[in-house]
């Protein structure tokens, strides 16, 4: 999912520094001081897991993680998909620093915008098997958009690009179903164990009706 260095145009790498910065800026100042910790091992877990690349016909596929980052953290998301993507980038060489703003947008934006469907499915659908779906769309979801992000900054960039935009979408069909059972499955054990940190996630209860008191 990381777009390398001398692919994209000028004009699509100058919309994602903007969009990225603004992402990250944002990130930072909707994020918790108490939450940093969450963060920065969030933030490792990412990027352990889009380390690991597996060999999908012509292309390869790996772990995001975006959608369970979203989940968990909502906006705060992009400032730890920039710290782990950096250090990747300086690391490894995936990536690379000019197109760090927009590989940090399109999974950052997607992330983010996970978290907004689990809230929604969470607030139509309160309960265990609600939860369930949530989490589940918010970890499909979040690699679904990170893909979809991707294809349309190569698309944008060259008409050429298309078929391996396709590509892109396709071999990332069952990290989709993968990262969904995985985002599910996480989030159920962290309810049980620690459902604080599910609360910047959850939509607000209504209070519950009781019996007025009389003065």
């Amino acid at each position: 999912m990381h777009i390398a260095e001398g692919v994209l145009s000028p004009a699509v790498l100058g919309a994602g520094a903007a969009l990225g910065a603004a992402g990250v800026a944002w990130g930072l100042r909707r994020m918790d001081g108490g939450r940093i910790m969450e963060v920065g091992i969030l933030s490792a877990a990412f990027f352990v897991g889009s380390l690991i690349h597996v060999p999908i016909g012509v292309t390869s596929a790996h772990l995001l993680l975006t959608g369970l980052l979203g989940v968990l953290i909502g906006w705060a998301a992009f400032p730890a998909i920039l710290a782990a993507l950096l250090l990747q980038a300086l690391l490894f060489q995936y990536g690379g620093l000019t197109t760090l703003a927009v590989n940090t947008f399109t999974m950052g934006g997607s992330a983010v915008l996970a978290w907004y469907a689990w809230r929604g499915i969470r607030r139509l659908w309160p309960g265990r098997t609600g939860e369930k779906v949530a989490a589940f769309c918010g970890g499909a979801l979040g690699v679904a958009l990170s893909a979809l992000l991707t294809a349309l900054a190569l698309a944008f960039t060259n008409e050429g690009f298309a078929t391996a935009a396709k590509l892109l979408l396709l071999a990332h069909l069952p990290v989709m179903a993968a990262e969904g059972f995985i985002t599910m499955i996480t989030v159920g054990f962290i309810a049980r164990v620690r459902p604080e940190m599910l609360a910047g996630a959850m939509p607000a209860s209504p209070p519950a009706a009781g019996p007025r008191k009389e003065d």
